[in-house]
């Protein structure tokens, strides 16, 4: 493919990062780790991550997996989307109003693959999958289970919105599975940019079900990040959690976009 691409995946299977926070860029975007606290009870981390971006900033693609049971469902989701990179990378490339219209069928396709249905069927537990694109002003998300994407800028804040998708309980991607029923449950969809600088995160449900709750109002999110340079912004979420003793993992993806273009205002502005 013409375009060059910065490719990133991981599982805390492999990595567990118990007692450790890592945070480093894939290209421009952000990745924070932290694999909970020990004392806390935590032993091992379940959580994994896709990323896939383009050198020139044009898009970015990510995959972000908080598991149960076992991680064999998100190491499993992984390795399905490696297996249609060529055909999803494709789609990307394509011009944004034909890229936003083509890939929740994609998506669907490769979730609902005869063969990946039925190895779901074998492996140990199941997780929540968050897919975020972010192609010319937009913003497209499709979300299975309870990660959490976010959406700021201060236009937005002053009118108190930060969050982008609904978290739902009891959807899950693996043995337990929605896409293996006769109807699929998922929510999607599209966000226009506001013009200016705007930071999309996404977050595995740690970093909000925290001892003492230091973030489950995202304005406190948008606050404690809003004034710092991503990494340093991410770091400083995870160490609050890891001070309040969390014990779930939790990853972190996040980077920022300047629009440069018109975006939609009020007529009477």
């Amino acid at each position: 493919m013409a375009a060059q691409m910065s490719e990133f995946s991981w599982v805390g299977s492999k990595t567990s990062l118990v007692d450790e926070i890592i945070v480093h860029t894939i290209n421009h975007i952000t990745l924070g780790r932290f694999g909970g606290n020990s004392v806390a009870g935590q032993y091992k981390n379940e959580d994994g991550c896709l990323i896939w971006t383009d050198d020139k900033q044009d898009w970015e693609f990510v995959v972000l997996l908080d598991a149960h049971n076992s991680a064999e469902s998100a190491e499993l989701v992984i390795n399905q989307f490696l297996i249609f990179r060529e055909e999803i990378q494709t789609i990307l490339l394509l011009h944004f109003e034909q890229t936003l219209k083509t890939l929740e069928g994609t998506i669907l396709k490769i979730l609902q693959d005869e063969k990946f249905i039925d190895e779901c069927r074998r492996v140990k537990g199941e997780t929540a999958c968050l897919i975020a694109l972010r192609k010319e002003k937009y913003l497209w998300w499709f979300s299975i289970g309870d990660c959490i994407s976010y959406l700021f800028h201060p236009d937005l804040a002053k009118l108190g919105q930060y969050q982008v998708n609904q978290r739902q309980f009891y959807e899950w991607v693996g043995q337990v599975n929605t896409f293996d029923q006769k109807v699929p449950c998922y929510n999607r969809g599209i966000r226009e940019l506001r013009k200016g600088l705007n930071r999309i995160l996404l977050t595995t449900d740690g970093l909000v079900e925290c001892p003492n709750e230091p973030y489950s109002n995202p304005r406190d999110i948008y606050n404690d990040t809003k004034d710092h340079k991503l990494n340093e912004g991410i770091m400083a979420l995870l160490n609050t959690i890891k001070e309040n003793n969390v014990r779930d993992s939790t990853t972190i993806i996040a980077w920022d976009v300047n629009i440069l273009t018109d975006v939609t205002e009020p007529s009477d502005l």
